[in-house]
Formats: C-alpha cells, sequence, structure tokens
C-alpha cells in the first residue's frame, strides 16, 4: 500500500528567503508536497486549514499576523479527527525560539537559509 507523500506549507513574507527554504527542502526531502507559499500569517491560516498539511514552516515574525499567532490559529481551528501539524518556526534571533516551543514548535530554524 502505498502512502500519500507528506505535504508541508511554508508561510515566509521574504520571497528570497521563502525560495531558500523551499530549495532546501525538496533537496533534503524530495518526496514532500510543497503547497504555494503563504506570504503572511493570515494567508497561512487560510492555507493550511484548507489543506490541513502535515508540516508547517511558520516565520515568526511577519507584518500583521506573526507566525506564532497564525499557529495559534490553525490550532484552534484544526479538525479534531486529524492530528496536528508538526510545527517548525523560522527566525534570524534565537531568542524567539523560547516562544516557539511554547507555542507547540518541534523546532524552529534560524535565518538565512542556506541553499
Amino acid at each position: 500500500m502505498n502512502t500519500p507523500a507528506p505535504t508541508a506549507l511554508i508561510a515566509e513574507d521574504e520571497p528570497l528567503l521563502a525560495r531558500a527554504l523551499t530549495v532546501e527542502l525538496q533537496r533534503a526531502w524530495p518526496g514532500l508536497q510543497l503547497l504555494p507559499t503563504a506570504p503572511d500569517g493570515e494567508e497561512a491560516v487560510v492555507q493550511a486549514l484548507a489543506a490541513l498539511p502535515e508540516l508547517l514552516f511558520l516565520d515568526i515574525r511577519m507584518p500583521g499576523q506573526t507566525g506564532l499567532e497564525a499557529a495559534q490559529a490553525i490550532v484552534e481551528d484544526w479538525p479534531a479527527e486529524r492530528p496536528l501539524p508538526l510545527i517548525v518556526f523560522v527566525t534570524a534571533y534565537d531568542q524567539y525560539a523560547l516562544q516557539a516551543f511554547e507555542a507547540s514548535a518541534v523546532d524552529y530554524v534560524l535565518k538565512p537559509v542556506q541553499a
């Protein structure tokens, strides 16, 4: 029985950083299906709740809704019958790591991502 490839959503407001993370994920995990990149937290919530990906890569600091706020909104509205996605926060600053783990992160990635 073939298992469907896992899906991931990247939310990043900086196009170059989003592209670098996309390239690195494709290199490291060729079977991963990437959804279109969300440019902000609001779009991340909409896309995540529509597609229900297994992984979320959320920039912590984005204009409007932050990655932390988006993660909270996603978790609150996630369908109860589906396992929650693994959440990885993307940040340029180590000090946000504690906030990320308090928001149910499984890990964090420091910017800039090298592709």
